[in-house]
């Protein structure tokens, strides 16, 4: 529970990369308020509307809008150089800001980082772009629903691009030391000017027309809104969005978008972030395989232990219930037999001997040693015949033993025969009862649409039939009816 609970500067941290990275350059309009300039040369302002307001600064360092001969939005040169935006800022001017989102600590709030500013309602074309925007917005190019993955480490790309561009080096370059390796079909195009739009249509066109690559990128180095207009164009945009192979799109640096950027299946900040996208670090793709390899090897490890442990288990069941250890079972009892009746054997022995001593000094006391000489010798005799008689005893017990094992093997072999005889008569019984058996006699089965056909009375002249013999079917047609009464049916 303890490691959940965030220090304030932590959960600030966590809040200011999340918005950085979610918005690394945005357009803002709004109006000016809360304007102040103070002595480190910094502009601090708000942004509002109606319904909201955004705190900006624009530091000194990014204050660099000095040449206003050209519209840095729209690239958009000026007869007449304009008046700095600097200079023009104040309270209630309606203005453009770009830049990026970040969190001040200190206050822990949100604020726009200012990096070029300039008045609202200026620049064909971005209000073109914009228009464009909404169109196909409105026609659902941008929807996510729409968009397709990229196929992971791709073996066959169509690479859509100037030749002579540094985009396609930057590109090339990536793609020779990333991924498993890799073909790269050169579609090439113009990517400036008039003539780069229809290019570029082309282009997509013959791609998907060829039907060779798993994907299409779609790349250009940097410039300026106009020098990347040709992919504003709503023909290149529809070109994106009608491709059957999903579409990288790789325009200028992190802050062009374009249309056919936000079009594509996917969005690359700069041709180089493009192969990033595509191919992974050979180093995690070696890694991955020494991974995979390591499983592979434990789960066989484990695979070849369980199938040890249960082979294992087999063989001693089938040691347990063999008739090799069965007999050894029997020869353990009779052991065990034998070693109970020795035992029983001596102790009676042994109380016979007591007895036959206790007996002997009471006749010596009663009697004189001439007959205990006598009774000595009786006794001699007795203990001859009783340890002549036990070796016979245990041979008798050891034959009976026998006898039940063969009578045992008897019943059983007896059993076996039994249930095989029964089996054989259920057998018999069963292809008896087949009703497919007496067609190999001669017999055949007669069917109609409606089933099989047992009397006469279910079909009439003109049905067709089917009579099924043992080697296949014959198709037929009723010409008469011939009753068991010999009434007959003729076909009218």
């Amino acid at each position: 529970m303890q490691e959940a609970i965030l220090t304030v500067r932590e959960l600030t941290e966590q809040l200011r990369k999340s918005l950085e990275g979610r918005f690394p350059f945005v357009w803002v309009r709004g109006e000016v308020t809360n304007f102040s300039r103070p002595g480190s040369g910094h502009v601090y302002f708000s942004l509002k509307d109606q319904d909201a307001q955004l705190q900006c600064v624009w530091f000194r360092h990014m204050q660099r809008q000095t040449d206003q001969s050209f519209d840095p939005l729209t690239g958009e040169v000026f007869d007449k150089p304009r008046p700095s935006p600097l200079e023009l800022l104040r309270n209630g001017l309606d203005v453009l800001c770009a830049g990026r989102i970040s969190v001040y600590a200190p206050r822990g709030q949100y604020q726009l980082a200012v990096e070029l500013v300039q008045p609202a309602g200026e620049g064909l074309l971005a209000q073109a772009f914009e228009e464009s925007k909404r169109k196909l917005a409105g026609l659902g190019y941008f929807s996510q629903e729409r968009k397709r993955a990229l196929p992971r480490d791709p073996q066959r790309i169509a690479l859509i691009t100037s030749p002579t561009g540094a985009a396609i080096h930057d590109f090339l370059e990536l793609a020779r030391m990333r991924g498993s390796g890799s073909r790269i079909r050169l579609f090439p195009t113009l990517v400036q000017g008039a003539e780069a739009a229809p290019s570029i249509t082309r282009a997509l066109a013959e791609a998907n027309a060829q039907n060779w690559a798993q994907a299409i990128v779609l790349v250009r180095g940097g410039g300026s809104l106009e020098d990347l207009w040709a992919f504003n164009e709503e023909s290149v945009a529809q070109a994106v969005f009608e491709s059957r192979l999903p579409v990288l799109a790789g325009i200028g640096h992190e802050v062009d978008v374009t249309l056919a950027d936000m079009t594509a299946d996917m969005r690359a900040a700069t041709p180089s972030h493009a192969a990033q996208l595509l191919w992974p670090l050979r180093a995690e793709l070696h890694q991955r395989v020494d991974e995979t390899w390591s499983a592979l090897r434990r789960a066989m490890e484990r695979r070849l232990e369980m199938a040890g442990q249960g082979l294992r288990e087999c063989e001693k069941a089938l040691a347990w219930f063999s008739p090799q250890r069965h007999h050894e079972r029997l020869y353990e009892r009779l052991a065990s037999l034998e070693a109970a009746l020795d035992r029983a054997g001596r102790h009676w022995l042994d109380g016979k001997l007591q007895k036959a001593d206790s007996l002997e000094r009471a006749l010596r006391s009663a009697l004189g040693s001439e007959k205990l000489d006598i009774f000595n010798t009786r006794l001699e005799q007795l203990t001859a015949r009783l340890q002549a008689a036990l070796p016979r005893l245990v041979a008798d017990k050891e034959r009976a033993l026998q006898h039940g094992i063969l009578r045992w093997q008897s019943t059983a072999r007896t059993y076996v025969a039994e249930q095989l005889w029964r089996f054989d008569a259920l057998s018999m019984a069963l292809e008896a009862r087949d009703p497919l058996m007496p067609l190999t006699r001669g017999y055949a089965l007669v069917s109609t649409s409606a089933g099989l056909v047992r009397s006469v009375d279910q079909t009439s002249p003109g049905a067709k039939i089917e009579v099924r013999l043992a080697d296949g079917s014959l198709a037929a047609i009723v010409s008469s009816v011939q009753c068991a009464k010999n009434r007959k049916r003729e076909k009218s």
